[in-house]
């Protein structure tokens, strides 16, 4: 890569990172907000919430690469433009093929970044996800107890704590459990949440049972220490469903047949596989309809923003009809095709554009003159 393609490259690469790292800083400090108390009551808990958070960036920026690249393409082409570089490089008889040539290699690396983020990254990141929220459920179990208020963790069951004291202790409990055919009312001085038995459950100190029986009458039995189990409320469930966005590359191509969730989704996981593998050739399609939009025309020195309109609006009705193809696809499997067809078809269109010939036909290699006006 020569002065030139380096200098064009890094233009376009510094807005494309900072595009991602702002994403990535906004979904992360958007999460810590929401779980600002568990991390101060429960800081193991809250650490390891913006740990899963970190982990479901690769699908957001799955979702939003081939924008950025296009965003950063327009963005580095237009402040060449408007500081006269791009028309020094004409006068230098730099090609415009020349000047797209480097955004073409940041466009391939993101298709890349994107393709491995799909079949590699992003499936890892969630079996992660699932690791850590099972690791946490006693946590998670515990941050659901809010000091001084009643809380609901399921339908039937109640849990009231006074204070929560250090190390997670929790003073002057009251639960009430509904579960059972007949409610039982636990009071104690004090508990905490642990896991037993790989089950969450709470551990009462110093307290009282009051279960009512069949006859309606109320027992009461004193305790020193009890031991009252979660139950299935925060156990990993023993049949869990995958959701399409969820699986590796493997299982959506080739499902478990044997389980009725998966027969009836089969068209639904064939959509996301080739959406997998097509999405990263929309980082080329965007960046061929940037390099078009600002390139291809004369040159104006009153700026570019009817161009760049134009280049957006396509870029965005590119990116929807790829959403578009890729939900018709789920439901007939016949238009997966046409998942690679769309952009393969932009990159075409954008490139005929680039190497077309210019209505003043010496600017067939040299570009526009600054002396031209639109």
């Amino acid at each position: 890569m020569n002065t030139v393609s380096a200098y064009v490259f890094r233009q376009a690469l510094g807005p494309l990172l900072a595009i991602l790292g702002a994403l990535a800083a906004i979904a992360i400090l958007t999460q810590g907000l929401n779980q600002l108390d568990i991390i101060i009551t429960n800081r193991r808990a809250g650490f390891a919430f913006a740990w899963v958070t970190i982990l479901a960036l690769p699908q957001l920026i799955s979702l939003i690469l081939p924008m950025a690249v296009f965003i950063a393409v327009v963005y580095a082409l237009n402040r060449m433009q408007s500081e006269s570089e791009v028309a020094v490089l004409y006068g230098a008889g730099v090609s415009r093929q020349r000047i797209a040539g480097p955004i073409m290699q940041l466009a391939t690396l993101a298709a890349l970044a994107h393709l491995a983020i799909n079949v590699v990254i992003q499936p890892a990141a969630f079996e992660e996800r699932r690791e850590v929220f099972y690791a946490l459920r006693t946590d998670i179990a515990s941050s659901l107890i809010e000091e001084g208020s009643f809380t609901f963790p399921t339908e039937d069951l109640t849990l009231y704590a006074r204070e929560r004291g250090g190390g997670g202790e929790l003073r002057d409990l009251l639960i009430n459990d509904a579960r059972p055919d007949y409610p039982i009312t636990y009071t104690a001085r004090a508990g905490a949440i642990v896991t037993i038995d790989g089950r969450p459950s709470i551990v009462m100190r110093d307290g009282q049972v009051q279960r009512q029986t069949e006859d309606g009458a109320v027992d009461v039995l004193d305790f020193d220490r009890y031991v009252l189990q979660l139950g299935e409320d925060f156990q990993e469930p023993e049949l869990f469903f995958l959701k399409a966005s969820d699986r590796t590359l493997y299982q959506l191509f080739f499902p478990d047949l044997t389980t009725h969730y998966d027969q009836r989704n089969v068209e639904q996981f064939l959509a996301e596989a080739h959406a997998r593998l097509s999405a990263p050739l929309l980082n080329l399609a965007l960046a061929m309809v940037a390099l078009a939009g600002v390139l291809v025309g004369e040159f104006s020195r009153r700026g570019y923003g009817r161009r760049i309109i134009i280049a957006s609006v396509v870029a965005l009705l590119v990116r929807l009809a790829a959403l578009a193809v890729q939900a018709a696809a789920a439901e007939d499997p016949e238009l997966n095709p046409l998942q690679y067809a769309l952009p393969v078809m932009i990159i075409v269109i954008a490139g005929v554009a680039m190497g077309g010939r210019s209505a003043r036909r010496r600017r067939l290699t040299e570009g526009p003159s600054v002396l031209a006006e639109a």
